[in-house]
């Protein structure tokens, strides 16, 4: 068996550098290579590198980005769970000006006395278009901080110039992105910008987001920010992160996650078919459980037979279901 030494990375860019044409790597070196891991900035729901939150308006997009924000910059829980490595945030606001922005703080964070250290978190409401000087002055930033972690673009119409008629608007979508992608890949750096969804949703999640599907294709990450009967949930997919969707709650301005939504979703459709048996006065067919709660056929019997097995409801010999406690 070969057995190959590390490589470090420095010696393997050296080496596609050196290279005419095209910059080769055999699988031997390219194995062998210690690559540093990655960074998490919101660990399992954003990495480094660009990173799109969609969503429709006044969905709280904002909110979500500034708890991201805050719990970077003082090494606290996004979301109310997530403890985030500490490190220096910029925040580009091109919407809300100082007072809102200060506003939204006092919302989050009440009590003054109580509240954290919030100097690594930078604010800026006014910057040039993406084409226009925007990579120069973010490079400026992170050279100007001690440990550059994350920048939040809100919102991403604010700095993207107009498009280019020699180009399809996926063309041009994914070439004004790259810019900025590539810049948050080759420094680390988790850069969030946010977006709005089409009207009506779509059935895949990114191809929901307003515009071209060259933005999703040039992101690194894509988060899409979801309402619906069920509740409100956050779609996660991305090159480097596992592909979710979490339920979370939004009050008085704070987002806090509850878990995955399927599991959320069913627990709490559990609980509808509990309550709806234990007010009943007679069994209930599946048939008739889904017309009262208003629940899918198919989900219903799926339930059941589970919640059967375990004993949550109890069947009877006419293939219909009783709450244990009105059973006799």
């Amino acid at each position: 068996m070969l057995n190959h030494k590390p490589v470090p990375v420095e010696d393997y860019e050296r080496a596609q550098r050196k290279s005419a044409g095209f910059a080769r790597t055999k699988t031997t070196t390219l194995m062998a290579t210690v690559f540093p891991p990655i960074r998490w900035v919101v660990p399992d729901y954003v990495p480094e590198g660009l990173a799109i939150l969609a969503g429709r308006q006044k969905l709280g997009k904002t909110w979500l980005a500034i708890d991201m924000a805050v719990a970077v910059a003082c090494g606290g829980a996004g979301m109310g769970t997530i403890m985030c490595e500490q490190g220096d945030v910029l925040y580009v606001d091109l919407e809300n000006g100082p007072r809102r922005i200060q506003r939204r703080i006092e919302t989050l964070l009440p009590d003054a006395r109580l509240r954290p250290d919030l100097s690594r978190l930078e604010w800026v409401t006014t910057a040039p278009l993406l084409n226009n000087g925007f990579i120069d002055a973010l490079d400026h930033w992170r050279l100007s901080v001690v440990k550059p972690r994350l920048v939040v673009i809100d919102v991403l119409q604010r700095i993207k110039p107009p498009g280019n008629s020699n180009q399809n608007a996926y063309e041009s979508d994914y070439a004004t992105l790259s810019p900025l992608q590539r810049w948050a890949t080759e420094h680390g750096v988790a850069v969030i910008a946010l977006h709005h969804t089409k009207k009506g949703g779509a059935d895949d999640p990114l191809e929901a987001l307003s515009g071209s599907n060259g933005m999703s294709a040039c992101a690194d990450t894509t988060l899409v920010l979801d309402r619906d009967q069920n509740g409100t949930t956050l779609y996660v997919r991305g090159r480097d992160v596992e592909e979710k969707e979490s339920a979370l709650t939004f009050v008085g301005g704070i987002w806090t996650l509850c878990g995955e939504a399927a599991d959320v979703r069913r627990s709490s459709e559990r609980g509808n078919i509990l309550a709806t048996l234990e007010e009943a006065s007679e069994e209930m067919s599946p048939s008739e459980l889904a017309h009262v709660t208003g629940m899918k056929h198919g989900n219903v019997r799926k339930l059941l037979h589970v919640m059967a097995k375990v004993g949550e409801v109890r069947k009877t010999g006419r293939a219909k279901y009783i709450h244990p406690r009105n059973a006799s």
